[in-house]
């Protein structure tokens, strides 16, 4: 797990932005869990490049393992399953795609950008 201190540079009056790794350290359709201001988050970059970034614990299990789940898509939507009991969730929105309607069971997305290199991550966005 990769632990960094927000970056020195971050704009005062924005959110904090934390500079996790780099870009190329990212292995495509694999999942990295990073420490993020103390939360445990789960980043995938896709195969067109796109880099998520989403809550590392598992809702119905609450083990902290989504990072090691499959990525894959259903229709357009880019996807993680999780390992423990395969439920699938959207990587855009955290919602778990088994149960849409429950917002118990989503998975929180934080705020990704990609920056001279470096992959940083937000805080976690307002649910959707």
């Amino acid at each position: 797990m990769t632990t960094l201190a927000p970056s020195a540079d971050a704009d005062p009056d924005a959110s904090p932005w934390t500079p996790v790794c780099a870009v190329a350290d990212l292995q495509p359709e694999r999942g990295v869990a990073a420490l993020v201001d103390g939360r445990q988050v789960a980043l995938f970059r896709l195969f067109d490049g796109s880099v998520h970034a989403v809550g590392h614990r598992d809702p119905f299990s609450a083990a902290y393992v989504i990072a090691r789940g499959i990525v894959g898509t259903r229709g357009e939507v880019p996807t993680v399953a999780s390992p423990m009991y395969k439920q699938v969730f959207d990587l855009r929105t955290g919602v778990c795609l088994d149960a849409p309607d429950d917002a118990a069971v989503r998975l929180p997305v934080h705020a990704v950008r990609l920056r001279e290199g470096l992959v940083e991550v937000g805080p976690p966005l307002a649910s959707r």
